[in-house]
């Protein structure tokens, strides 16, 4: 399967300042910004923007960020599913896995993080896909936010759903171990019903939930 990617620019008008949102962007140009201190959500910022640089090499990766001049301050990535993951196990080439997305503490509550999914989803080479992502409520900065479990998905929800993502029932282990968890996918239009049928499948291994 050809990986086509069409470069988007947006202009996001903020009380702070005039935010960029952009991508797919390369690892060159990744590697041209400066990274905010803030995007410290999954590992060290130094090394994240080391493995947003290692995504953007790949030939599905897709990263979208928001920067303010050259300091970026969000992020989206899209990649094939970790391969120790149930949804590597189709081998599908049009299933895309949403990694990560991340905008830093001072920015937040601006709608940066939908307006990443918006420009994610403008490439129309993303109806060639499924899109997936998995939330689980440990990685959620409910102390930074002082929001529960529920308040937070429901902003999660709401986030997704900019970017055209809903929820899908799955028997996952790990999403079933708590019921904040969730699957969400986005299916394009131009997906075929075999690719469906598949995702459906991966989605409940264990025949007697379906």
């Amino acid at each position: 399967m050809e990986h086509k990617k069409t470069y988007y620019k947006r202009e996001w008008f903020t009380k702070n300042a005039t935010v960029i949102i952009e991508g797919p962007i390369s690892s060159e140009e990744l590697a041209s910004y400066q990274f905010h201190d803030g995007l410290s959500a999954f590992r060290p910022p130094q090394e994240q923007r080391e493995a947003l640089i290692g995504i953007a090499d790949l030939d599905e990766g897709r990263i979208i960020i928001a920067r303010v001049e050259n300091i970026m301050i969000g992020y989206v990535t899209f990649l094939y599913p970790d391969p120790l993951e149930r949804w590597s196990e189709s081998n599908m080439e049009n299933l895309l896995e949403l990694g990560a997305i991340e905008v830093a503490a001072p920015f937040r509550g601006l709608s940066i993080g939908k307006q990443l999914l918006q420009v994610s989803m403008l490439d129309d080479a993303m109806e060639d896909y499924i899109i997936i992502t998995t939330e689980y409520y440990w990685h959620w900065d409910l102390k930074g936010t002082g929001l529960n479990v529920w308040e937070y998905r429901k902003i999660m929800e709401k986030m997704m759903g900019a970017g055209g993502l809903v929820w899908y029932a799955t028997d996952d282990p790990e999403i079933c171990s708590h019921p904040a968890n969730c699957l969400m996918a986005r299916i394009g239009n131009r997906v075929d019903r075999d690719s469906i049928e598949k995702f459906d499948r991966i989605r409940f291994i264990n025949r007697f939930m379906y």
